[in-house]
């Protein structure tokens, strides 16, 4: 995985502890408009809803570690998000000020004084990032029939405590210099007041497009640099008398996205229906409206953004100093108000009696101005340069390749998609080039982030005829498709339909396994095949590769083991090539090359799976030999394998070689058992019905 790649992965992570946010602003907002004066000491119900909201905001260093942990996790397991709190105990138990002198044998006035800021949003972030990526690595591991109770998940926290205490000894001698670094950073951003929030909302805003936003975020809402922003201003009160937060200066990089966000968009979206061909109007008007009316309520603006986004990206640079500019006029004019989730009418209320709110109602003022500003700015730009914004694309454009919705007739309006996930859900999965093109499917609030073998098989015109308001290829494997608030909703029907259908594809849901193994179990099973024809005889398979043949109870995968893939025997690979173990047509080899799904000439589905999770591999270790939809006789070479890689990074080389339409015959006999040779040994006989 690319950097980017891995920093958007760890930007759609942060969005789970992030959501707590809208509750306590909600708690928060209310117990305020109850007791604005006396900010909850003169109303027990407001100290009551105050408190609770404090309860989310106090703790969100340890969210970060539990949310990111769970977030990054392969499978969206608790067994992860125990972990990043298991390690974040670690951490800051062995980094707290008490043990640092304990430890290093100082006085209490001789411990620096960054170990009292360890239990940081930073610190959070990084043990849930560590905790997850040992969890990817050892939720499967088997140990020995003695230690058999601590294997798989419940081997995870115990080694993530062991590697946190590494990692707290070395935090020990770094935190201090890292904590400056920190606290550097964020001075310099603070010492250039309303300046440097504006600079800040500018690079929000450019950083939209790949979700990187949420990232950057962290360093102004929370106290990973000392500007704490959301938690200081929703704090109010408390905030006030620790001396944590200032009138007029708390919130003052959240107060101008206000006028943004419920004002200028929706002014902008005014100018790009204006600007629409006439015979476009109408498909523009309901587009525009939907997102223009999500910007202000809500403060959802992507939908809204991802319409010019791409097609007229000077109008988006423009977008994104207009936002800067507008945080930066608030700032300065102290006029000020914060939000939990985003700027929208919704969180503008919920602020208003706020203690730290300083002539909110101000940002309406301004945001009538940011209105026609858009307005004009748009309709000229849009005018003057001819760009193509929604409704003026020329009509000889093409809308791009065709992909065949696999699994059931996509809906033929934004609107008719809207109205049923189930559907919406099914036509995506074609968009994306069918269940054989994904790898693994995650969402944050308005966007589908997916991870898939080839982008280049996403049809950006079929997304966009369902609704989606762009589409994001940041490299060969990472897609991002951005429709709006039901994508969470969408990406779980997804997943649902991948491991739906077929009673074997209904076990591979209900076994243990992570996503991608589903995923890509499920995708081998979907060939093109024609009716089996029984009664042709017995059907003798060859080893496909020489090693030593074992029973699929051996395989450390639930799915195969468990016989829920289908019936057949699993070989240790000693040898290098990987050939057909029958005669028939290759009617899928995955991108990964990591396995094949061979179609015999007597209608049996024949699925050849090299090692376990190596699909994470990414095709290394791996060299085709043949190619997909062509011919080939038993024992003629398909792949060929780079043991001593494979040996280094797979999780298990035991290669599982099973009929997956079983249930169409009369089973399996003659179990090879031992060592085998590729090509040459009967590994096993398939009866007939």
């Amino acid at each position: 995985m690319s950097v980017l790649g891995y920093l958007q992965k760890i930007g759609r992570a942060l969005m789970v502890p992030v959501a707590t946010l809208p509750a306590a602003a909600i708690l928060m907002g209310i117990g305020y408009w109850i007791d604005p004066q006396g900010w909850g000491g003169g109303s027990p119900l407001a100290a009551f809803l105050i408190k609770s909201g404090a309860s989310i905001i106090d703790n969100m260093a340890i969210l970060f570690a539990v949310g990111v942990a769970y977030g990054m996790s392969k499978d969206k397991d608790g067994a992860a998000a125990l972990a990043g709190l298991v390690g974040f105990y670690v951490v800051t138990t062995l980094c707290s000020p008490e043990a640092v002198g304990q430890l290093q044998g100082l006085k209490p006035e001789q411990v620096p004084a960054a170990f009292g800021k360890i239990k940081n949003p930073f610190v959070g972030i990084l043990t849930g990032v560590i905790a997850a990526e040992l969890y990817n690595r050892f939720s499967h591991v088997e140990l020995n029939k003695a230690l058999a109770f601590f294997s798989g998940k419940r081997l995870v926290p115990i080694v993530t405590s062991f590697v946190m205490m590494a990692v707290s000894f070395v935090l020990m001698f770094t935190w201090p210099v890292i904590y400056g670094a920190l606290v550097h950073f964020g001075e310099g951003i603070q010492g250039m007041g309303p300046l440097g929030a504006g600079i800040y909302a500018f690079f929000n805003r450019l950083l939209i497009p790949v979700g990187l936003h949420h990232a950057l975020n962290q360093v102004f809402w929370f106290d990973v640099a000392g500007i704490n922003d959301i938690p200081n201003f929703l704090g109010g009160a408390q905030s006030l008398a620790e001396h944590k937060a200032v009138v007029g200066v708390t919130g003052m990089y959240q107060a101008g996205f206000f006028p943004i966000m419920m004002f200028g968009l929706p002014g902008a979206a005014l100018a790009i229906y204006q600007t629409a061909k006439p015979e476009h109007k109408a498909r523009v008007a309901s587009i525009m409206m939907a997102a223009a009316f999500a910007s202000f309520f809500t403060g959802v603006t992507e939908p809204l953004e991802f319409s010019f986004m791409f097609v007229a990206p000077f109008l988006y640079v423009v977008h994104a100093l207009l936002t800067g500019i507008s945080v930066y006029i608030a700032a300065t004019m102290h006029w000020i108000a914060g939000f939990g989730f985003s700027a929208g009418l919704v969180d503008m209320v919920l602020s208003s009696r706020n203690p730290l709110a300083v002539q909110w109602f101000m940002l309406i003022v301004q945001g009538i101005v940011f209105f026609f500003v858009y307005y004009f700015g748009f309709r000229f730009s849009i005018t003057a340069f001819n760009l193509k914004t929604p409704g003026r694309e020329d009509d000889t454009e093409e809308a791009g390749p065709q992909t065949v919705v696999q699994a059931a007739p996509a809906p033929t309006s934004a609107g008719a998609a809207g109205s049923n996930i189930e559907q919406l859900a099914k036509a995506y999965i074609g968009v994306v080039g069918g269940a054989a093109n994904l790898a693994a499917i995650d969402a944050c609030i308005t966007r589908l982030r997916l991870n898939v073998n080839d982008s280049a098989l996403v049809n950006e015109a079929e997304a966009k005829r369902l609704g989606a308001a762009g589409v994001v290829k940041l490299n060969k494997q990472s897609v991002q498709i951005i429709i709006g608030p039901k994508a969470e909703l969408i990406a779980d029907q997804m997943r649902k339909w991948l491991t739906a259908g077929t009673s074997i594809q209904e076990a591979v849901e209900a076994a243990p396994i992570s996503i991608e193994q589903k995923i890509a179990t499920v995708s081998a099973l979907q060939p093109p095949a024609p009716a089996v024809q029984p009664g042709k005889g017995e059907l003798v398979l060859v080893a496909p590769v020489t090693g030593e043949a074992v029973p699929l109870s051996d395989v450390p995968d639930a799915a195969f083991a468990s016989k829920a893939v289908g019936d057949g025997v699993a070989i240790k690979p000693t040898g290098r090539l990987v050939v057909a173990p029958a005669s028939g047509t290759l009617v899928k080899i995955f991108n990964s090359n990591h396995a094949f799904a061979l179609q015999a000439d007597n209608g049996a589905e024949i699925i050849v799976h090299i090692g376990i999770e190596t699909v994470k591999l990414g095709g290394q270790g791996f060299r085709r030999l043949a190619e997909q939809g062509t011919h080939v006789n038993a024992g003629e070479p398909v792949l060929e394998l780079d043991l001593d890689y494979l040996s280094e990074h797979a999780v298990s080389l035991i290669s599982p070689v099973v009929v997956s339409n079983i249930d169409q015959f009369g089973g399996v006999a003659n179990f090879a058992s031992g060592p085998v040779a590729a090509g040459q040994s009967t590994l096993y006989t398939l009866k007939p019905r």
